[in-house]
Formats: structure tokens, C-alpha cells, sequence
């Protein structure tokens, strides 16, 4: 909604500062709403829509989507938990692909594989805090059983698969649930052999999250210990697009990822 509206001031040639003034709003208020800082009241958006001239059927759905944004969605209840707007965007991707060389990915861990992330990780000692987010992370899981789930494309290094988190029963169990969800059909697993050597994941993990509206644009997230970078440039998403490409060329196909999931998981 921000993107549009921001679009729609562009098409009038009008500044942020002209709309604020014949609005009687503050400059930074416009500024808020087209930098999804804040929420805006679908009254405000109607404001601004009659300003930039919008006609119905456009304008309607136009204030029915700010209606949609003040609601609140599940993830609400981890506020706790959960920082940044990373929750919210997967929640609402029809395609997620991601990378990781050191972890399996957050949406296909079990309860004691990710209870052990998140104490080593997070550095948590509290137990309670420690099953909040573990709650927290099924919650978020319970995307992958809806009627229509996001496709699911998962890439990550053998080193993980073998790297024993929580212990020889929590990683067997890991592995057993991964060899499940790759026969699903919206999943696929791959992995980057240990032979495989030097290849174009070397640089750290990411994530590219696409969307049913073709207007929105794919999204590129970089987490790291000292802040998330959310890309939406097409430049660098198309970078990150030809980056996760190159590794799953260099990975195990889905089959054979499978088979050796499964052969690690008797091991």
C-alpha cells in the first residue's frame, strides 16, 4: 500500500511537502505512511486519495487494504519474540527459496533441534524463554499446512546435516522429519555436498521471498547477528536470484539430496 501510494503522489508531480500542506499534515507524517513507519487510518489514505484524484474501483480497494493493515496478524502474539517485519513478509510469500550453510532452515526444524539453536544461539539460558520461542517457531511452521502453502525451495550445506545439535537423537529425528517434508510436494531440499568445494554460497546465508501479486516485488533478506537487510532493488534481487540458482546447479538434486538425508539419518 505504501509503494502505491507513493506511486500515486509521483504520477501528480507532487512533493512530500506539498502534500502535507494541503493536507494540513506534517511532512513527516506523509513521510510515515510511505515509509510503512507507521500504519495509517483508512480515513488518512482516503484523504490522500482524493487528493491525488483515484476514482473507485481503485479507491475502494485501496482503503479496504488499510482497513487489512491495521488488523493484526498471529504473529502479533511473539512480539517477544519475533523483531523486525521478516515474520509478516514470509507469512504472506507464495514462494520462499533460502540458503543456509550452517543451520537447517527455521520452518523445518523440530522442537528439540530448534529448542538447541535457540539456546546455543541466542544465548539463552532461561527455559521459559527458551519454550516461548519454541512455540513461537511452530506457530510460524503452521504456514506449510495450509490447504495452498508458499512453495518451499531449501538449499543447505552437508555440514549442517552432520553437525550434531543437540545430540545424536535430536539429529537423527531432524533428519527423519526432513526426508518427510521432501516428499511433500510444495518442498524441495537440497543439499551442497562436502565435494562439491568452493561454490557461490560462500558468502553467507539469505533468503528470496516472491509474492502472488506480480506489483510486488521479490524480496531479498540477509540476516545477521548485527541487524537484518531487507533488498528490494531489482538489481540486487536479481543478483541474490542468480546466486541461489548457481548453488542449487552446484547442489545434490532433489532426489539424491533425499537419499542422502535419509542414508545420514541411519547413520
Amino acid at each position: 500500500m505504501a509503494r502505491e501510494l507513493r506511486r500515486l503522489r509521483d504520477l501528480q508531480g507532487l512533493t512530500l511537502q506539498e502534500v502535507a500542506d494541503r493536507l494540513g499534515w506534517s511532512r513527516a507524517r506523509v513521510s510515515r505512511i510511505e515509509t510503512t513507519q507507521v500504519r495509517p487510518h483508512h480515513g488518512d489514505v482516503a484523504d490522500l486519495l482524493d487528493l491525488y484524484g483515484v476514482s473507485s474501483p481503485e479507491r475502494d480497494a485501496l482503503i479496504a487494504l488499510a482497513r487489512q493493515v491495521r488488523q493484526r496478524g498471529w504473529w502479533t502474539a511473539y512480539q517477544d519474540v519475533f523483531s523486525g517485519s521478516y515474520v509478516a513478509l514470509e507469512d504472506e510469500a507464495s514462494e520462499i527459496r533460502a540458503w543456509d550453510a550452517q543451520l537447517i532452515h527455521g520452518l523445518l526444524q523440530t522442537e528439540d533441534y530448534a529448542r538447541a539453536v535457540i539456546r546455543a544461539g541466542r544465548m539463552i539460558a532461561d527455559d521459559g524463554e527458551i519454550d516461548r520461542r519454541v512455540v513461537a517457531r511452530r506457530a510460524r511452521q503452521a504456514m506449510l499446512d495450509r490447504p495452498q502453502p508458499p512453495r518451499l525451495h531449501v538449499i543447505v550445506d552437508q555440514a549442517a546435516l552432520q553437525r550434531q545439535i543437540g545430540g545424536r537423537d535430536v539429529m537423527r529425528e531432524q533428519l527423519r522429519t526432513l526426508v518427510d517434508h521432501a516428499a511433500r510436494s510444495a518442498i524441495t531440499i537440497q543439499v551442497v555436498p562436502y565435494d562439491m568445494g568452493e561454490h557461490a554460497g560462500l558468502d553467507g546465508r539469505f533468503t528470496i521471498l516472491s509474492y502472488p501479486d506480480p506489483a510486488d516485488p521479490d524480496i531479498a533478506y540477509v540476516e545477521g547477528t548485527m541487524g537484518d537487510i531487507y533488498l528490494e532493488s531489482a538489481e540486487d534481487v536479481a543478483k541474490h536470484r542468480l546466486r541461489f540458482d548457481q548453488i542449487g546447479a552446484a547442489a545434490l538434486s532433489p532426489a539424491e539430496s533425499a537419499a542422502l538425508i535419509g542414508k545420514l539419518a541411519r547413520e
